[in-house]
């Protein structure tokens, strides 16, 4: 029950970034996407480093700075960058491939291994993403598609090292999520001063999509992420990424008016029951030696009973 809780709580996470097309869209000022990852990030962080009341100690400084360049600093850049130059949702494919990534570093780096059934999943994901999102004639740009894999990549490794590396004793997630949007903000604000200039007058539109996206988009949503890999297998965690695009499908039909297809609709399911399947607890394997101690005392036990 505290895991089926968890793993509820954790999909949040990507079920909040699924609305971030529609917020995008429909609240913020066009052209903006850099200044937009900078009020996604870096507000947020400090609001949650004021929280939780705890700066990084020690080795904890670089470490931070690692992983809020992979999480968010070079994430977020990367992906809106692939977003722009990938029309016909070719971007959300190759962010749908981020789980296969996450499965083969979780293997190197933690040495969790890899089953046959999240292999499954994350493939069948993908291609019922794939199902949702993609378009007839998608045209492919090469800059779109290594911008597109070099994201999932990013992900796939923050995701990965935030697990390795776990949190300092006596630190929650609430503070390790705090320093890694401010470090991501701080790396992203003089690439968005440069390649994108002052930053634009705001309405009170504006304000509200900006308020949501820093407050529940990114700091509750990370905040839930970075717990979720704290309590869960990373295999566990990515699995739940494809809520978003799936997420983000809905709220186009239902508050944009944009029809779902049979093939959509089927793609959907499919993504979702790869999703599902993907936490399901892994059946515990047994090496030779717990086996035939296993056998013995299924053995004694019988003859206790014979007598």
């Amino acid at each position: 029950m505290k895991r089926t809780a968890t793993v509820a709580l954790t999909a949040l996470a990507p079920v909040s970034w699924g609305s971030t097309y529609f917020v995008t869209t429909e609240l913020l000022p066009p052209g903006r996407p850099l200044f937009t990852g900078v009020m996604r990030a870096l507000p947020a962080g400090l609001l949650l480093i004021a929280a939780a009341r705890t700066l990084p100690k020690g080795a904890w400084w670089w470490k931070s700075a690692v992983l809020g360049a992979l999480n968010i600093g070079a994430f977020f850049p990367l992906l809106f960058l692939s977003a722009y130059r990938l029309p016909g949702g070719v971007a959300a494919v190759l962010g749908a491939l981020g789980p296969l990534a996450v499965i083969g570093l979780a293997a190197l780096l933690l040495g969790e291994k890899a089953s046959t059934r999240s292999l499954l999943a994350a493939i069948a994901a993908a291609f019922g993403v794939s199902m949702v999102v993609l378009k007839a004639g998608a045209a492919l740009d090469l800059v779109g598609v290594l911008a597109g894999l070099a994201s999932s990549a990013s992900m796939a490794a923050g995701t990965v090292m935030t697990k390795r590396w776990g949190r300092p004793e006596g630190v929650g997630p609430l503070a390790l999520t705090g320093w890694q949007l401010t470090a991501g903000g701080l790396l992203i604000l003089p690439v968005a001063a440069l390649l994108e200039g002052a930053p634009p007058a705001l309405d009170g539109q504006a304000w509200l999509g900006y308020g949501y996206m820093m407050l529940l988009n990114t700091g509750a949503a990370y905040w839930l992420w970075f717990r979720g890999i704290g309590q869960l297998t990373a295999t566990s965690v990515t699995l739940l990424g494809p809520l978003s695009p799936l997420t983000a499908a809905v709220i186009g039909w239902a508050a944009l008016g944009q029809a779902l297809s049979p093939v959509q609709i089927i793609g959907m399911a499919i993504a979702f029951s790869a999703t599902v399947a993907g936490q399901l607890p892994a059946r515990k394997s047994f090496s030779k030696t717990e086996q035939n101690d296993r056998n013995i005392s299924m053995d004694l036990s019988n003859e206790t009973v014979r007598r």
